[in-house]
């Protein structure tokens, strides 16, 4: 229930309330996720043995399930402040649209130049980097935003960034991929001729648009054989999740703020960054019995992980040089589709939210791209902000959910996040525009196929 405080079209914090810590979600979790596995002895990884890949702060965070607040260094601070707090934003127009009873909010991590979310993990990596006083970092890209993120956060800090962008979305998206060379980072569409890796997998699937897990096993081969150099990820692993946390944290801030409870919640799933980031707070009032939500991921009906996918052990990579992690997985050899939601384009989910998930603690469902650029479309009508395609997936659900509430009578409540801008996305757009855009739904028998080989564990 909203309180009798007037309640402005956008809710900031004033900068003293920004989050100083991000939340562990793990921590109040009475059911840890499973550890993740060495790739070669199938044995839980070490901290030491992670290290050859990740930064040595980045593995003691991924590894640490207890703590449940960790301290935000000032250096990152100083650097969040430039574009946090970010506002929540109620969608007093889309409620007048739809004609709906319900009340629409979404925090809005669109206002920075890499135009989403993924900044808040990026800086937090590169700066780790930085202090153990690494030449560089190298990583993957979907339709990237990650990239843009990184390229953004290690000019800043002056480390090199080596980015392996899905071979679609690098052609698809070609000014992101200039913001990442304008950023000095070099940029590779992949799998590539560079490694030996990204060779193996163009024999093994010749022609292919390329997948998140494909640019993943580039990118873990490119640090590993390279000196001072590490890996970084942009979703999936829980030290994301908990860099992200501070979405989730602002967001609940501000609607404790002005006495708001949501009871739906709302994130477009393909690693778990921004799903994760965004109901972690909410979701450990859960686990703690304090209060209760409805969280509902929203994920491609061409790469369906959470609702067509299974539990268990898998490859975080195409390539099977990462350790294996236990996620709602439809197989590390699954070649999604060429959507353009391509951030959302990777075979598995994160673990800590493959767990929750799991338990029964949130829901999943899958939406077809041209009714996702559908949904995107009315937004951007009357909201004023074109939507990456990704976030799209959340603003469809919401609208589903909203019209639901016009038809039942209920005064729900509605977060969801906004956690990117489509400005970089046109192609797609044009494509929906002139009705060249079609969905794709892979075969039970084509997800059969990827998931007979899972590694038996």
């Amino acid at each position: 229930m909203e309180n009798n405080r007037e309640i402005p079209y956008k809710i900031y914090l004033e900068e003293h309330e920004m989050p100083r810590q991000w939340y562990n979600v793990r921590a109040d979790m009475k059911k840890k996720p499973a550890p993740l596995l060495n790739p070669q002895t199938m044995q839980p990884i070490t901290a030491e043995e992670l290290e050859g890949v990740f930064c040595k702060e980045l593995v003691k965070q991924e590894l640490d399930e207890n703590t449940a607040y960790i301290d935000i260094p000032e250096e990152i601070l100083s650097f969040y402040k430039m574009y946090r707090p970010s506002p929540l934003v109620r969608a007093y127009c889309l409620e007048k649209k739809l004609g709906t009873p319900a009340k629409i909010y979404y925090k809005f991590e669109g206002n920075n130049t890499s135009g989403s979310h993924k900044l808040n993990s990026a800086i937090a990596q590169a700066y780790y980097a930085k202090q153990q006083g690494l030449k560089g970092v190298t990583t993957e890209t979907g339709a990237g935003q990650w990239g843009t993120a990184l390229s953004m956060a290690c000019a800043y800090l002056d480390l090199d960034c080596q980015v392996y962008m899905v071979k679609v979305s690098y052609e698809q998206k070609p000014f992101r991929r200039e913001v990442m060379r304008t950023y000095g980072a070099s940029v590779t569409p992949s799998p590539s001729e560079k490694t030996e890796v990204g060779r193996r997998i163009r024999e093994e699937f010749p022609g292919t648009n390329g997948s998140l897990g494909c640019a993943i096993s580039e990118a873990v081969e490119a640090a590993t054989t390279q000196e001072d150099y590490r890996y970084v990820l942009g979703s999936v692993l829980s030290q994301v999740l908990l860099h992200q946390s501070v979405i989730g944290l602002e967001a609940k801030a501000a609607m404790d703020k002005y006495g708001i409870k949501p009871d739906v919640i709302i994130g477009c799933a393909g690693g778990g960054s921004n799903l994760g980031g965004l109901i972690s707070p909410f979701m450990g009032e859960k686990l703690r019995g304090e209060a209760d939500y409805r969280f509902i991921a929203v994920e491609p009906a061409s790469c369906p992980s959470l609702t067509r996918g299974v539990y268990a052990y898998d490859y975080c990579d195409t390539g099977k040089v990462c350790p294996l992690q236990k996620m709602y997985t439809l197989g590390s050899g699954f070649m999604p589709s060429a959507s353009h939601a391509g951030g959302l384009r990777y075979h598995g989910m994160s673990s800590t939210l493959s767990e929750l998930y799991d338990q029964g603690l949130m829901e999943a469902v899958s939406v077809e791209q041209t009714s996702v650029f559908s949904a995107a479309q009315e937004f951007a009508r009357v909201e004023g902000i074109l939507p990456a395609p990704e976030s799209s997936h959340a603003i469809k659900v919401a609208i589903d959910e909203a019209i639901r509430c016009k038809e039942t009578g209920e005064e729900k409540t509605i977060l969801f996040g906004l956690t990117g801008t489509g400005y970089f996305d046109m192609y797609a757009y044009q494509r929906f525009n002139d009705g060249e855009m079609g969905d794709y739904i892979p075969t039970d028998e084509e997800i059969a196929a990827a998931v007979a080989k899972l590694p038996k564990i």
